[in-house]
């Protein structure tokens, strides 16, 4: 290594130490709401589709095969988008890129609710996605930079948890909306996070990811600012940085392969795994279930609409629980353990003939209480097991295995209704699926809390 490049890496690591001696402040907090405000819509909107389907279905005519497809086509977007916004935000920034999916997502929106062709639907739903899939994992890598690693799960999964937050606002304002106003509407109010885009563009850009790009004056601006900003709230100078084991940094550009190389190969198998199947489980049975209670149990679509209300809130009361627990009881417990009580709730559902609304409402409840338990904490986590060059795109690698999952789960759903196999069949499948990503994660996950990002991704 060159005497430049040695003196680069060295102002990296003070880079690195000088986040990890800053107190969580009302600006961590604040590029916590504002970032956060940008993932409550991506909730809101991704599952909006589910809720207006009832209409959707109707009005072209959707088979079970087709109604499938018009869900997946999202999904496809999703997982190009999750590879693409990761490689990008890598290259040109973590904020550069949630800009970009924000605006992108929110006119989408705005196309779906103006076409009344199914074709042009397909294609603004498939680009949507697109935005929908890179915003989140990118999102993550960047509060995970910003937080210091003494209570990272916690703040980062609070964070995390107003993505939940929008998928039961998606699910109230549907039930609201689609039967009083009709679908478009509702796709109508996915524009309206284009009002964050000046937020955004206040926040600083990650000094670490700014660091490891080599970039050091505008790190050194960057981290200028949030201390200045912590210090005059926080009320007393700041204490001195202290060094971190282990905190040798490489300024390079991240390669794909890397993914696959030395201990990084284990961690990136692992987590696909695990992102595969959790939204396998929870995408195919969340964005079925208002649909499967209007044709299998053929209940109003107000009923169906207010029974998915009580499912996301199951959904978003695991995801409370995981926040709190996740930096005491360990990443690698909560989410094996997750998936196993999600496979139980799902095998209980199978075994009682899963013959009535109330019977799927209950345990399709107590699986959500625990699979959005599991999707929140894979944010926290997988930004954890990468250094900062390569961390976006080992999130985006994970989220684009996650929107994997979203394509396929409602695909097999769609197959294994038109062929006349019952709703016991279906849920024994979630629950098999859900109970293979338990047994990975209980055996190959690294456990990480408490440490630094640098100690971890030695």
């Amino acid at each position: 290594m060159t005497m430049a490049s040695q003196n680069t890496a060295r102002a990296a690591e003070l880079i690195s130490a000088r986040l990890e001696r800053l107190p969580m402040s009302r600006w961590h907090v604040k590029a916590r709401v504002i970032v956060g405000a940008v993932t409550f819509f991506d909730g809101f909107d991704q599952l909006m589709i589910a809720y207006s389907l009832p209409q959707l279905a109707p009005k072209w005519g959707l088979t079970s095969t087709d109604i499938a497809w018009v869900i997946a086509i999202g999904g496809i977007g999703m997982l190009i988008g999750a590879l693409a916004g990761g490689w990008l935000a890598d290259r040109v920034g973590r904020l550069n890129v949630i800009v970009f999916s924000l605006a992108l997502y929110a006119v989408m929106s705005l196309g779906m609710a103006l076409t009344d062709s199914l074709l042009l639907f397909l294609v603004f739903r498939f680009v949507q996605g697109i935005g929908l899939g890179a915003e989140v994992p990118v999102a993550a890598s960047y509060i995970g930079e910003i937080t210091k690693a003494h209570g990272r799960g916690r703040f980062v999964l609070m964070y995390e948890v107003i993505f939940p937050i929008g998928l039961v606002a998606s699910a109230i304002v549907s039930a609201w909306m689609v039967p009083n106003f009709g679908y478009k509407w509702l796709f109508a109010l996915g524009a309206i996070p284009v009002v964050l885009l000046p937020l955004l563009r206040q926040l600083p850009e990650s000094p670490r990811w700014l660091a490891s790009r080599g970039r050091m004056d505008d790190a050194e601006r960057a981290m200028t600012q949030i201390e200045h900003e912590v210090s005059v709230k926080y009320g007393k100078p700041l204490p001195e940085p202290q060094p971190i084991e282990g905190a040798a940094q490489q300024v390079q550009r991240a390669r794909f392969a890397e993914l696959f190389q030395g201990v990084y190969l284990r961690r990136t198998l692992m987590l696909a795994t695990i992102w595969l199947t959790a939204y396998f489980v929870n995408y195919g049975i969340a964005s079925w279930l208002p649909t499967l209670y209007r044709k299998s149990f053929d209940v109003s679509v107000d009923t169906a609409l207010h029974y998915s209300i009580l499912t996301s809130v199951a959904g978003l009361i695991g995801c409370v629980i995981v926040a709190l627990l996740i930096d005491n009881v360990g990443r690698r417990i909560c989410i094996s353990a997750s998936m196993v009580l999600c496979s139980t709730m799902l095998f209980m559902l199978a075994a009682t003939g899963a013959d009535t609304a109330t019977k799927v409402l209950f345990w399709s409840a107590g699986s959500a209480l625990f699979v959005f338990a599991v999707n929140m904490a894979l944010y926290v986590y997988t930004a954890e097991l990468y250094p900062t060059r390569m961390r976006a795109l080992g999130c985006a690698f994970g989220g684009a295995a996650g929107r994997l999952g979203i394509v396929v789960g409602p695909l097999v759903v769609g197959f294994v209704l038109d062929r006349g196999s019952s709703l016991s069949v279906l849920f024994t499948m979630f629950a098999v699926v859900s109970l293979f990503g338990a047994a990975v994660v209980a055996i190959f996950a690294v456990e990480t809390k408490q440490k630094t990002l640098e100690e971890i991704s030695r």
